[in-house]
């Protein structure tokens, strides 16, 4: 028999990422009321309360106003948030319903399994992002020093939260399990990662203590990129960031080239 192709040979090697990742995103497409809309609302809500109530009366940082301030760290919030939804719970159920054997029989490797699920969840994450963005214009006007910084800091922020999903998925034994990862682990840090405010204004000591938060560097970096001003180097927080996803993307594959508690 004569060998197949070497482009077929490819192309039938991608073919499982790619159905992988087509189910992904029409599965979150499917209920975009919930998946889309509904964080769309919420960071408006934030927007309305932050950008036309308080956004022209105060101001934490020298030319701009809190609307412009606090505008970036919402658009990462809903980047960040969404990324980690679309993994999390769609592994989870995977692994609740049991269809996660069906995948685990096909011919896909650990780097396709995890790459179909990142880039599904960077699609609803970033769609969300952008969204809010546009809304965004009608409250206040970003400088947009540099887009394309700004544009690699969203990407890093969902890849890295888009890891961390899994692993949630992979460690959590319920609903309410899965849940406490959102609630007491990242919205905490994302309150606190100065989305509202410069840590600058805080103590010396919760000043210091900030530092510590990764999420910090996310959303000073982001703001850093879209305003030009931040309260820490873009080239650092670039770099922290993608350590950070870098290190959750080995921890996630070395759970699922293990098959660690998928078929639990």
């Amino acid at each position: 028999m004569q060998p197949e192709p070497a482009e077929v040979t490819v192309a039938g090697r991608w073919l499982p990422f790619y159905t992988l990742f087509k189910k992904e995103v029409l599965r979150f497409l499917r209920v975009s009321i919930q998946t889309l809309l509904t964080p769309i609302i919420t960071a408006s809500l934030y927007l309305f309360v932050f950008g036309a109530t308080l956004g022209e009366r105060i101001s934490v940082i020298d030319e701009f106003s809190y609307a412009q301030f606090v505008i970036p760290g919402l658009i990462l919030m809903g980047v960040i948030s969404n990324s980690f939804a679309n993994t999390s719970s769609s592994l989870f159920m995977s692994r609740y319903l049991g269809n996660i054997v069906d995948l685990l029989v096909t011919p896909i490797s650990p780097p396709q399994f995890i790459l179909a699920y990142t880039l599904a969840a960077m699609l609803r994450g970033l769609l969300v992002g952008l969204t809010v963005t546009l809304i965004s214009t009608g409250f206040a006007t970003l400088p947009f020093a540099n887009p394309l910084l700004a544009l690699l800091m969203a990407c890093l922020a969902s890849v890295l939260f888009a890891q961390f999903g899994l692993i949630a998925a992979i460690y959590a034994n319920s609903f309410d399990a899965l849940s406490m990862y959102n609630n007491f682990v990242i919205l905490p840090l994302i309150y606190l990662g100065g989305v509202f405010y410069p840590i600058g204004i805080l103590p010396p000591f919760w000043e210091r203590l900030s530092y510590g938060n990764p999420l910090f560097y996310l959303i000073d970096g982001f703001r850093h990129a879209l305003l030009g001003v931040g309260e820490t180097p873009l080239p650092l927080s670039l770099g922290i960031t993608a350590a950070l996803a870098l290190t959750l993307f080995c921890w996630a594959f070395r759970l699922i080239s293990r098959g660690y508690r998928l078929m639990s």
